[in-house]
């Protein structure tokens, strides 16, 4: 009879070979006499028979079908183990672990922006969180049809909905289009609980909603990079009071922002030091052009190049006395 009884055993368990597996069926749908079920930390079992919920078992560890399962089962407690009597039920093993996916939009969203009749193109990425929440919507909605259900599925359910969501949400209280990761927060928060309400219906909770990054055209990119430095450039004065100011309260750290005021203050002094010898050179150059060609024709220039005054031929001029050939 021993031989019979190795024949015969089993082991129901859920090793959970694949990554991101929300739920999962076990194959057989008999159970032998002398089976035992293994529940590994993170996991619930649920026995099944004919489509109905018989028992739910949350602790982990190795149990024996005959002796530690069946007693707790609703409609199979009287149930006897015989040589060719085995039990014809399902045991669906849910993942209790809250995973973490990350999303992305597919295509651009085009948002209303001030200026942009087309509107602006954006995209977005970030993270998601979700767990089963309600065993009994789980086997009504999903594990009647399906032997598993991954976070690929709640994902592809999520982006279906997701360009519509950052829509309005982003369109609210008139937002900066400009500068949306600012309120990325407050825009993730109001998703998590729409994608929340919607996974609902399927046993399915969202815990935790993020948004990374909002991803500009590279026109827009550009734009922005330039008026922040037009704005710094103009502005560049009270940059460098702010700065003084700073370094005064840091202490020897503060020697480095200092000293990075005083080689911005001398390049800016070294730029308008060269721009007033240029003019000074333009300005000597010219006279000496003017006097080489009232040299040459043997009169003097009608004007003083000094001044501007009228010369009437004379070698110097009447009102400032510049000698003028």
């Amino acid at each position: 009879m021993g031989f019979f009884k190795n024949q015969f055993s089993s082991v129901i368990e859920w090793n959970e070979t694949g990554a991101g597996v929300l739920f999962y069926k076990f194959q057989s749908q008999e159970i032998k006499k002398g089976s035992r079920l293994i529940i590994r930390p993170g996991q619930d079992a649920i026995f099944l028979y004919n489509g109905r919920v018989e028992g739910i078992f949350e602790e982990d560890g190795d149990y024996d079908i005959e002796s530690d399962i069946i007693p707790f089962l609703t409609t199979l407690k009287s149930f006897k183990f015989g040589f060719s009597t085995p039990l014809r039920a399902e045991v669906l093993f849910i993942n209790t672990k809250e995973l973490l996916v990350k999303w992305g939009t597919k295509n651009a969203i085009n948002l209303q922006a001030p200026g942009l009749p087309g509107g602006m193109p954006i995209r977005a990425f970030g993270t998601f969180n979700c767990k089963i929440v309600e065993h009994d919507v789980v086997i009504e909605k999903l594990a009647g049809i399906r032997q598993t259900y991954t976070v690929d599925d709640v994902k592809e359910r999520i982006i279906a909905s997701l360009d519509q969501l950052l829509m309005g949400w982003i369109s609210r209280e008139g937002r900066d289009m400009f500068n949306l990761q600012a309120d990325a927060r407050n825009i993730a928060k109001g998703i998590e609980s729409d994608l929340d309400m919607d996974m609902r219906k399927i046993g399915i909770g969202i815990t935790d909603f993020v948004i990374e990054s909002f991803s500009y055209p590279e026109e827009i990119k550009k734009m922005q990079e330039k008026a922040a430095a037009q704005s710094m450039v103009g502005d560049v004065g009270r940059y460098t009071q702010m700065a003084a100011a700073d370094s005064m309260g840091k202490g020897s750290g503060g020697s480095h922002m200092a000293a990075d005021m005083v080689g911005l203050q001398m390049g800016m002094a070294m730029g308008q030091q060269m721009v007033n010898q240029m003019n000074l050179n333009g300005n000597a150059g010219a006279g000496q052009t003017q006097q080489a060609a009232g040299a040459g024709t043997g009169a003097g220039p009608k004007f003083c190049p000094n001044c501007g005054t009228p010369t009437t031929g004379s070698k110097f001029c009447g009102n400032c006395g510049n000698q003028l050939y």
